[in-house]
């Protein structure tokens, strides 16, 4: 009843500093006070998004990369995976040697799903129904929106086999050669000039150095798929062994005092050696250069996007081939 003292809790016991605990009057306000936005599932230590970033962490340390990007491979030689809808249509529009589709189960379909799938069932590909965790698994915690696109390893050619090649065809050795190239939009920009100039192969290092990843697939605009990149395990040594071969290997530097328009052994065999933008040559690699030369340019600009000066050049070398 209202005003009863006598109820239990309603009154304070004799000697008892404690207020009444009937009604608490306020006394827990601060029980009522919000604790903020709930945390991310993968920032609760026991949520299971939390476990599977751990161990995806884990992995990328390990393997010196991190999971966060658009696609991810799985262990060294083993398949790339592409996740995110937009990635993985747009590596299937740039005919991206693919293998599988994982499809999560119960998608909310969208354009580039629909794109998706009518471009895998041209090309005869393998379609896989997937579970959200498996998917998860594949890309090592990406954001894959129910989609990821399995890419087989590149396999590479042998490095001598470029040379084979164009004596085969009775043509001069024309070899790309990149050192310190890091992007993968590089290599495949480089790839794609390469195979459009006449070049008979490209090079790259094992270490420190962009792979054929599913990004430089697509940035090659699928001439990937037409030359061969060859992996060396010592950019110098090899180079030294095309020069005991009988090839000439020139070098882009910007600081050469010879132009690409009058570039040095150009009717002859020849490997065109592609430093990284601003940082140019390494020191050995450049020592191990018969020759460097420049790509003309207003002095207000420093340098030029590897993949753009490769195709200077590149271009240079076919007329001058052409005209001699």
């Amino acid at each position: 009843m209202a005003g009863n003292s006598e109820r239990r809790g309603a009154k304070r016991n004799p000697g008892s500093k404690k207020g009444a605990t009937v009604g608490s009057g306020g006394q827990k306000s601060k029980g009522l006070r919000g604790k903020g936005p709930t945390p991310k599932a993968t920032e609760r230590d026991h949520h299971p998004a939390a476990r599977r970033a751990r161990s995806a962490a884990k992995q990328a340390e390990k393997s010196g990369r991190a999971p966060s990007g658009g696609s991810r491979r799985g262990g060294a030689g083993g398949p790339e995976y592409i996740a995110g809808r937009n990635a993985v249509v747009e590596a299937l529009r740039a005919e991206v040697p693919a293998t599988t589709l994982y499809v999560a189960a119960r998608i909310d379909s969208d354009d580039r799903v629909k794109e998706s799938l009518r471009l895998v069932a041209d090309r005869g590909m393998a379609v896989i129904e997937s579970s959200k965790t498996e998917l998860d698994r594949l890309t090592a915690g990406a954001v894959h929106q129910g989609v990821a696109l399995q890419v087989p390893a590149y396999e590479y050619a042998h490095p001598d086999d470029l040379v084979a090649a164009a004596n085969e065809r009775g043509e001069q050795p024309l070899i790309v050669a990149l050192d310190g190239i890091t992007d993968p939009r590089n290599l495949g920009a480089i790839v794609r000039s390469a195979a459009a100039f006449g070049a008979h192969g490209v090079v790259v290092p094992e270490r420190r150095a962009a792979t054929m990843t599913a990004s430089a697939w697509k940035s090659s605009a699928g001439a990937a798929a037409r030359l061969p990149v060859a992996r060396v395990t010592n950019l110098n040594r090899q180079l030294g062994k095309y020069r005991d071969d009988g090839l000439a290997v020139v070098g882009l530097a910007a600081d050469a005092d010879s132009s690409v328009d009058d570039m040095p052994f150009v009717d002859g065999p020849l490997v065109l050696v592609v430093g990284a933008e601003g940082a140019g040559l390494s020191r050995l690699v450049r020592e191990h250069c018969d020759a460097v030369a420049s790509i003309p340019m207003e002095s207000t600009t420093e340098s030029l996007n590897a993949g753009v000066a490769a195709g200077i050049a590149l271009f240079s070398i076919a007329a001058q081939r052409r005209r001699g």
